[in-house]
C-alpha cells in the first residue's frame, strides 16, 4: 500500500532532495545535484519564487521505505504572463511502479485543481528558468549541468498517465575535431557587417559583473517571451542565478551585443561543472566533497551555451551565430573538446537553422508534457 505525504519539516525536505541519490545509486549517468543548492531552492525562507509564488511537496512511502516524491506548483507570474490557468509539476522521481507513480501524479493533481488550475504541465523545477523537461532521448551519457536526467521508464509512466507532448527541447553537440571553419571564417566577414550598422560584441566586465547582470535581464524576458511555458524572471531571480553563476563564469564564454549603447543581444555558455560533480557523494560538499569539486573544476573539457537571444528587431542579422563562434572558437582556445547548446525548443525554427548551419547536431531530446487536470 503506497502512503503519500506532504513534506512538511526539516527532515522530510532533506528526504525529499536525498531521494533521486538512493534511487540512481547504481546509475552510473545519474549526476547529484548539489545539496546546499536544491535546499536554497526549496526553502520558502530562501528561493525568491516563493515572493509571488507558491508549491507543496510529497514524498510517496510504500513498505516503510520513500518510493518516489513530486511537487505541485503554481507559478502566479506565468499565470499573469500566459494568461493560462496552468500549473506545473516538477521534481519528479519514481521508482518503475505505474501505481505509485499514478499517486504521486494525482496528488499533485488535485493539488492544482483546488488552486483553480485546468491543466499540470512539465516536469519543471518551478519554470521554464530552471532545470525543465523530461529526458526521452539519449540515456547513455550524464547530463550537461543544470540539465534534468531520469530513468527511460518514467516516459511511459508518465504517457500512461494521460500526459501528451506539449513540445521537445532539443540539445545540439559540437566538438572540437567537427569544427565548422567555413561557418567560423564566415562569421567575421558577418561581424564586420554588424559593426557597419553600428552592432558591437564584448564580453562581460567583470569588473562591473553586478551591473552586467542587470543588463542581462530584459533581454533574456524579451527574446524568450514567446517560448512555450515561459515565466518572465524577476529582478530577484536574475540577482540569485548571478549569483549562483559568479563562481563558474568564464568571462571568455558571456557576451552582449550593443547597438548605441544599449543591450539587444546575449549570451551566456559555462563550464559544464557536472564532470566534476558527478564525483560528489549525494551533492554534499562536505567533508570532501569541496576538495573533490575544486580538483575537478581545473579539468573540465566540456561547456554549456546555456542561454542565448536578441531582442526581436534584430533578429536574422546573424548576431546568434557571431555568439556562438565566438564561443566555440574561445572553448577550443582553453583545451575544451566538446560544448552542449541547450536547450532550443524544436520549433525555433531561426535558432535550429542556426546551429546546423555551424555543424551542430541535435544528440538529446527532452520533453514538455501536458494533461488537462
Amino acid at each position: 500500500m503506497t502512503e503519500i505525504v506532504k513534506v512538511e519539516s526539516k527532515k522530510q525536505l532533506r528526504q525529499f532532495i536525498d531521494f533521486p541519490h538512493d534511487l540512481y545509486a547504481d546509475d552510473p549517468n545519474y549526476v547529484p545535484m548539489l545539496y546546499m543548492e536544491q535546499e536554497a531552492l526549496l526553502d520558502p525562507k530562501k528561493s525568491p519564487f516563493w515572493h509571488h509564488s507558491k508549491a507543496e511537496y510529497f514524498l510517496a512511502i510504500k513498505d516503510g521505505k520513500i518510493v518516489g516524491r513530486i511537487a505541485a506548483i503554481r507559478n502566479n507570474n506565468h499565470i499573469a504572463f500566459t494568461g493560462k490557468q496552468e500549473g506545473f509539476f516538477g521534481f519528479f522521481d519514481v521508482i518503475n511502479d505505474e501505481e505509485v507513480a499514478k499517486k504521486l501524479l494525482d496528488t499533485a493533481a488535485e493539488w492544482l485543481r483546488k488552486e483553480g488550475l485546468g491543466k499540470m504541465i512539465g516536469p519543471a523545477s518551478f519554470s521554464t528558468n530552471e532545470v525543465v523537461g523530461l529526458l526521452v532521448e539519449n540515456f547513455d551519457e550524464p547530463p550537461f549541468i543544470m540539465n534534468a536526467y531520469n530513468a527511460a521508464y518514467l516516459v511511459p509512466l508518465i504517457e500512461q498517465y494521460g500526459f501528451v507532448k506539449s513540445t521537445d527541447l532539443l540539445c545540439y553537440d559540437f566538438r572540437s575535431d567537427r569544427l565548422p571553419h567555413e561557418a567560423m571564417d564566415f562569421a567575421e566577414k558577418l561581424e564586420a557587417r554588424l559593426s557597419e550598422r553600428g552592432i558591437s560584441i564584448r564580453q562581460i566586465n567583470m569588473k562591473n559583473y553586478q551591473g552586467e547582470i542587470e543588463k542581462f535581464l530584459p533581454v533574456y524576458n524579451a527574446s524568450w517571451a514567446e517560448n512555450t511555458g515561459f515565466v518572465p524572471m524577476t529582478d530577484a531571480e536574475v540577482r540569485q542565478i548571478g549569483k549562483d553563476l559568479k563562481m563558474i563564469i568564464d568571462p571568455d564564454l558571456v557576451y552582449f551585443a550593443e547597438k548605441d549603447g544599449k543591450i539587444i543581444g546575449v549570451a551566456l555558455a559555462i563550464p559544464n561543472v557536472n564532470e566534476a560533480q558527478i564525483k560528489l557523494k549525494r551533492g554534499r560538499l562536505f567533508p570532501f566533497g569541496l576538495f573533490k569539486l575544486l580538483l575537478g573544476l581545473k579539468k573540465i573539457k566540456s561547456i554549456r551555451i546555456l542561454a542565448l537571444g536578441t531582442l526581436k528587431e534584430y533578429r536574422r542579422l546573424g548576431i546568434d551565430v557571431c555568439f556562438y563562434v565566438r564561443i566555440i572558437k574561445a572553448g577550443v582556445g582553453k583545451g575544451i573538446r566538446r560544448a552542449e547548446a541547450s536547450w532550443i525548443l524544436e520549433n525555433n525554427d531561426m535558432m535550429n537553422r542556426a546551429l546546423v548551419q555551424i555543424k551542430g547536431e541535435v544528440y538529446r531530446k527532452y520533453r514538455i508534457y501536458e494533461k488537462d487536470i
